[in-house]
């Protein structure tokens, strides 16, 4: 049976608090036995993934660049894929549905290919460009609306 994949999107200069979403996110996602697909550099994408790896959870990095070693060390698949910031879509594409966390306009085009791929969207602490998806407060509740949502 296919693993659900989510999809942790965000910002490389972020807060603490952004960080600790994104940690705590990776630790949800991990809980429900999914596979988190990110970006698979710094920021929100690599708080995300130890968050993950500390729950025992497979983590998947969608690199803009050739190098695999630019990867973060809590990347279990590394893709590199020398796409730059056209990689999001890819990000976007292989994952179930998507958590937007903080972030800026990478973050945005990465929402925005989510809502153009119909894929379920949460934003916590992100963008809120329109009332069609929902902007929650937590980790635990983001990840909980999400499921949700999949398996409607």
């Amino acid at each position: 049976m296919k693993k659900v994949q989510i999809g942790v999107v965000g910002g490389r200069q972020v807060s603490n608090q952004i960080l600790d979403f994104a940690f705590h996110t990776g630790q949800e996602i991990a809980k429900r036995d999914a596979v988190l697909v990110c970006g698979g550099m710094g920021g929100v994408m690599e708080a995300a993934c130890k968050g993950a790896k500390e729950k025992g959870g497979l983590t998947v990095g969608i690199l803009p660049t050739v190098h695999a070693q630019d990867a973060n060390s809590f990347v279990d698949v590394i893709i590199p894929t020398g796409m730059g910031l056209a990689r999001n879509a890819l990000i976007v594409s292989a994952s179930d549905g998507i958590v937007a966390i903080g972030g800026k306009y990478g973050t945005l085009s990465e929402m925005a290919f989510a809502k153009q791929m119909d894929k379920p969207l949460i934003s916590l602490q992100s963008w809120t460009f329109d009332s069609t998806y929902p902007q929650v407060q937590s980790p635990q509740e983001a990840v909980r609306l999400l499921f949700d949502m999949l398996l409607k």
